[in-house]
């Protein structure tokens, strides 16, 4: 016998209040809804979940939803699947927060009429049975307004007429219509709630699918003793957005501090006239919301916001929380940074690197809540100029605790604000900032050069659970980074490892003009820092250069732009083909009207081929049509039958295929043609 006085461990009220639907194991859900997951507007948010009762009873539920700002649920019918699963899904149309969660009954008109309908069909007398369902079709009708509830009151006085005869009765009972009104007005008094509402962060549509180019605005400069401005830049602005790129991203530009600045390859000390790391943050000038003089003004700043927007691109601006010595908030917070036993702050260093000239922010200092105001303050003064994308640095290296709040914070008032976290750290920490509200992050893709590690990564990051929060953003190259791959693969390698992320990815980004015109020269061997970075000095780039790659990366930026396929992450599926030199991958749309299967040659050396096993399937093809097989970068169109084809990739004509699959259509007059 259950004691009563001991608690609420057998508190019997709780044990009659939990219901008799259980409802677990409900996906998406991260970390037990601690966090959101992401989409962009326009997506859906597929549900599925475990629900299930003790007994044969039958069930129903619903999926609620809304945004967070309207009080109104909206409600999905679960439609049931096989081993107790349920599905659902809803879509997001606005910017913010959405709510979800799912409730689940059991469902005794469903039951009754399930069994009623297996009497009727075994011969079985079954007037008890039109008399139960009359009880259940007035209890809905009670629950019911107007029109329904009269029409519910009709129905149920049919079933328990006994002048009509018992087949019209039993049509009735079992009439679509009938469980239609009924599953309108359900009893829900007893229903299961799942345990947490969840959320979901719904961003913009550039969240999801963009393609990045840094450069240097200092380096916009015929003359490596001039330094480039912002109206300098206007010419670099025209060639980046005819190379089709839709985000252009900064490096720091505020002023440059003296104290250490580095020289050329990042010597320990600086000539009179070396411009520094723009890294190097502030100096009597100002600081994270000031401009480099030498850059221009701030009104020369905002004109080259406008300039952008009128080219059909956005400005990204490096957010680096890190000051140099000759910072203003050295001076003015001095305990926002960690001071040594000998009294002298301390530096950056990465051993056995040092950045003398780069003091890290303290963010265990005892004055957290005005250096986190402080650090808010550089956010929202740049909104407030224009600026809705942010590229982080190092976000990894600052608290977890100041982003979720930072980034919360920003998005209440801006839900258009986007940031990239610039995180190579390990995959905890970088799905961590995922998780806290960063909207894209830089990945391993990097490094990641044979087959087998290609489909083993990429497969990782869109199709584990981490897709659910974590959106890649795939770059071959940046002023850190120049793998070795690129070093010694000359232009092939260059065009490879860009189509791949180009087209693998829903959003990549190169660092230019470095990239497209294939510099490859390390500062010295074993190395992946740039000879002559341009972290360090201002470099002069030839972007007219004949051997330049530009045209190439154009025009794939046009072919992401015209298949909607290549617009997201999830449907990348991996394709066999009998050559481990051949990376081979297919996109498609929902409906199946846009599908893009990409061959890369992975080998910048050799021609490679192979067979390729194309899922037609998969695709909705017919095993006994031809279908054409457009290649979109050099135009050339081949007819394939079947699912083995052939396959051949030169890497000194074009590393890559990068087919749009086109479907034979015949017309009323019997003339065929491909879609």
């Amino acid at each position: 016998m259950w004691d009563r006085t001991k608690g609420d461990l057998l508190d019997l009220d709780r044990f009659e209040r939990a219901g008799r639907v259980v409802i677990e194991h409900l996906r998406p859900e991260v970390d037990a809804g601690r966090f959101p997951v992401k989409r962009s507007v326009g997506q859906s948010v597929e549900v599925r979940v475990a629900m299930f009762a003790d007994g044969h009873d039958r069930l129903a539920g619903v999926l609620r939803h809304r945004h967070v700002e309207r009080d109104d649920w909206s409600e999905t019918p679960l439609r049931p699947e096989p081993n107790d699963l349920w599905t659902a899904g809803f879509e997001v149309l606005e910017e913010g927060r959405y709510e979800y969660t799912v409730q689940g009954w059991v469902d005794p008109f469903a039951t009754w009429r399930v069994d009623t309908r297996t009497k009727a069909e075994a011969g079985q007398d079954i007037a008890v049975e039109l008399l139960q369902g009359a009880e259940l079709v007035e209890g809905a009708a009670a629950r019911a307004e107007g029109r329904d509830r009269a029409a519910l009151e009709d129905r149920a006085e049919t079933l328990r007429n006994p002048e009509v005869v018992s087949a019209q009765r039993l049509r009735v009972a079992l009439s679509d219509e009938l469980r239609r009104l009924v599953n309108r007005y359900p009893d829900r008094s007893h229903a299961t709630r799942y345990a947490r509402v969840l959320q979901v962060l719904v961003e913009r549509e550039r969240a999801r699918f963009s393609a990045w180019y840094e450069f240097f605005p200092r380096s916009c400069t015929d003359d490596p003793s001039v330094h480039g401005t912002f109206r300098d830049c206007f010419d670099r602005l025209e060639y980046v957005a005819d190379m089709g790129f839709d985000v252009v991203y900064l490096p720091p530009i505020h002023p440059i501090g003296h104290t250490n600045r580095k020289g050329p390859n990042n010597a320990p000390e600086a000539g009179p006239d070396d411009p520094g790391s723009p890294w190097a943050i502030g100096s009597e000038e100002g600081g994270h919301d000031a401009v480099h003089p030498e850059l221009g003004s701030l009104d020369d700043f905002e004109v080259f916001l406008r300039r952008a927007r009128e080219l059909g691109m956005e400005v990204a601006l490096d957010l680096a929380y890190q000051c140099s010595p000759d910072h203003p908030w050295v001076k003015e917070h001095p305990e926002w940074f960690l001071h040594r036993p000998d009294g002298t702050v301390q530096y950056a260093e990465n051993p056995p690197k040092k950045y003398e000239d780069i003091y890290p922010i303290h963010f265990d200092t005892g004055d957290r809540e005005a250096l986190w105001e402080g650090l808010m303050g550089v956010v929202r003064f740049w909104i407030e100029q224009g600026v809705r994308i942010f590229r982080v640095d190092n976000p990894h290296t600052k608290a977890f605790p100041f982003w979720e709040w930072l980034i919360a914070r920003v998005k209440r008032t801006h839900p258009d604000v986007l940031f990239l976290a610039e995180a190579f750290t390990g995959p905890r920490k970088m799905h961590r900032l995922a998780k806290l509200g960063f909207t894209q992050s830089y990945t391993y893709f990097t490094w990641r050069n044979t087959k087998a590690e290609l489909t083993s990564y990429l497969t990782e990051l869109f199709g584990g659970d981490g897709r659910e929060y974590l959106r890649p953003n795939l770059w071959p190259n940046t002023p850190d980074i120049l793998t070795e791959y690129l070093q010694t693969g000359g232009r092939p390698a260059f065009m490879a490892r860009v189509t791949l992320a180009a087209t693998a990815a829903a959003s990549y980004g190169i660092y230019g003009p470095a990239f497209e015109l294939c510099e490859a020269t390390p500062r010295e061997p074993g190395s992946e820092e740039y000879l002559h970075s341009e972290k360090y000095q201002i470099r002069v780039w030839n972007v007219d250069d004949p051997e330049s790659i530009a045209p190439y990366i154009a025009r794939l930026n046009g072919i992401r732009r015209e298949n909607p396929a290549l617009h997201d992450d999830w449907n990348l599926r991996f394709v066999d083909v009998d050559n481990e030199k051949l990376l081979a991958y297919v996109k498609a749309t929902d409906d199946g009207s846009n599908i893009v299967l990409v061959v890369v040659n992975l080998d910048p050396y050799n021609v490679q081929s192979g067979w390729i096993d194309v899922p037609l399937a998969e695709l909705g093809l017919d095993e006994g049509r031809s279908y054409q097989m457009h290649d979109l970068v050099s135009d050339a169109r081949y007819l394939w039958y079947g699912r083995r084809n052939y396959v051949q990739v030169d890497p000194q004509s074009a590393p890559a295929h990068v087919f749009r699959l086109r479907r034979r259509v015949r017309t009323e007059r019997d003339f065929d043609y491909y879609m």
